[in-house]
């Protein structure tokens, strides 16, 4: 009796630890079927954008602005995807690919070319808002502006989003007020009085000073989820290839790019 009780129980271990196998490799089958699916997905934005800023060239500062951002997300989403090793890190590879083609949308608009398909919304996008009329603040001795359109004074096109997890309204600007903090991962000191100066009142955008200052939106907008938010430190198992941090998309070599992201914006941002 005792020797069927220690046999049954043989074969019930048997089966469980079998059981258990199968399950994990099951698992891991479907967790490597997705990343590959996140990659293809991915590397297919990706080679849609290549093919864009390869075979565009700029005819105004406000396209030729607008191509060199297309081109900078072009560089760092090839990277992101090649270290990619988490469905979740080949899904901000694709969000900076899509960033990239709203870069490519806002040239071919400046270059009064058909702006091509409507894309997916960015992560952000949403809450954040847009330029709906011309803005001309004076701050600190400078002259910003904000327009809906590009011009001559407003080349630095901005897709709208976050950045360093506040909102910044999609539109063209005379200079790329949110770089300080794309670069840095913080916003500095007079970030809050230039938005109040910049959108107070306006239409397209739906929150004040205070909202900004808050990260408005945050947590409840549509999108692939990161980007080109350089201060959310989301933490994505090592993508910066050992802090673990994704915050300033340090993919191992400077984090800059090769554009160092000063394409012709101007300014100075030390006040911000």
């Amino acid at each position: 009796m005792n020797a069927v009780v220690v046999v049954l129980v043989v074969v019930v271990v048997v089966a469980i630890v079998l059981a258990i196998m199968s399950s994990s490799r099951a698992s891991g089958n479907r967790a490597a079927a997705s990343l590959a699916d996140a990659k293809a997905e991915a590397r297919r934005v990706i080679e849609r954008l290549g093919g864009q800023v390869l075979n565009l060239t700029g005819t105004s500062e406000a396209s030729k602005q607008a191509l060199a951002d297309a081109s900078e997300r072009y560089t760092a989403a090839g990277s992101q995807i090649e270290q990619a090793s988490s469905v979740r890190q080949a899904e901000l590879a694709k969000e900076t690919a899509m960033e990239g083609l709203y870069y490519v949308r806002a040239a071919r608009q400046a270059m009064g070319m058909d702006p091509g398909p409507e894309l997916d919304t960015l992560a952000g996008q949403r809450s954040a808002g847009a330029v709906t009329e011309e803005r001309r603040v004076q701050l600190e001795g400078r002259e910003i502006e904000a327009s809906p359109t590009p011009s001559q004074t407003t080349p630095n096109y901005y897709p709208g989003g976050r950045v360093a997890g506040r909102p910044v309204p999609a539109g063209w600007y005379s200079e790329p007020w949110w770089k300080p903090a794309l670069v840095a991962g913080a916003w500095g000191l007079g970030s809050v009085v230039l938005f109040d100066a910049l959108f107070s009142g306006m239409n397209g955008v739906n929150y004040n000073a205070a909202g900004f200052e808050n990260g408005y939106g945050q947590g409840f907008d549509g999108g692939y989820g990161g980007g080109f938010d350089a201060g959310q430190a989301q933490d994505t198992g090592g993508w910066d290839g050992g802090s673990g941090d994704s915050g300033g998309w340090d993919s191992g070599g400077g984090g800059d790019f090769g554009g160092g992201w000063d394409s012709g914006g101007g300014g100075d941002f030390s006040s911000f």
